[in-house]
């Protein structure tokens, strides 16, 4: 059973419903090139590096990214919510899997992305205060990943996951083969 008051354990499964539906949200607003249910979705003042603060900010960054591509279906497939320690909570983070696809001119580019996020309540609504966005590799649905060095889109170099994860490095510990591994076949895991 959950520890706390029941007011504390209604709170944190509030937290859980309502922080599992922002992926969703934030997959439609992009799929919908819905900027403003967009940006509506991240904290008043979120922080953009170099790009600056603020929503505002946040949509003059992103439109032109939205514009790379014509057509996108971002595709969830898993969502772990870690909430803050606090007995009520005001914060949390989480990771989403998903596969995304995008029509950019004549190609179809497939993404596996993992998305690693903290959300913060803001006058009780659960916002994302950062979404980093990591991924195994972007390619035309008609390349093998590795043909392609896992990035035919050009989204940055070398792909972040898995090698961003600290138990990959650990569990490769010692094989002097560890970043091209490639366990041997052999019967499937039972």
């Amino acid at each position: 059973m959950m520890a706390g008051t029941t007011e504390q354990r209604l709170a944190r499964i509030e937290a859980q419903l309502a922080i599992g539906q922002l992926p969703m949200r934030y997959a439609l607003a992009v799929d919908q090139r819905d900027l403003d249910a967009w940006v509506a979705l991240f904290v008043p003042d979120v922080h953009l590096g170099r790009h600056g603060r603020g929503r505002e900010a946040l949509r003059a960054y992103i439109e032109p990214q939205l514009r790379w591509f014509y057509r996108s279906v971002h595709l969830l497939a898993g969502h772990r919510i870690e909430l803050g320690p606090e007995g009520i909570p005001a914060t949390a983070t989480g990771q989403v899997y998903c596969r995304a696809e995008h029509e950019v001119g004549d190609r179809w580019i497939v993404m596996a992305i993992r998305y690693d996020d903290t959300y913060r309540l803001v006058d009780g609504e659960w916002l994302f205060e950062r979404r980093r966005e990591r991924h195994w590799y972007a390619a035309d649905v008609s390349e093998h990943p590795q043909s392609v060095g896992f990035d035919s889109w050009g989204t940055g170099g070398a792909p972040a996951l898995p090698g961003a994860d600290r138990a990959w490095h650990g569990f490769w510990a010692g094989e002097p083969d560890a970043p091209t591994h490639r366990p041997a076949a052999g019967p499937a895991p039972g």
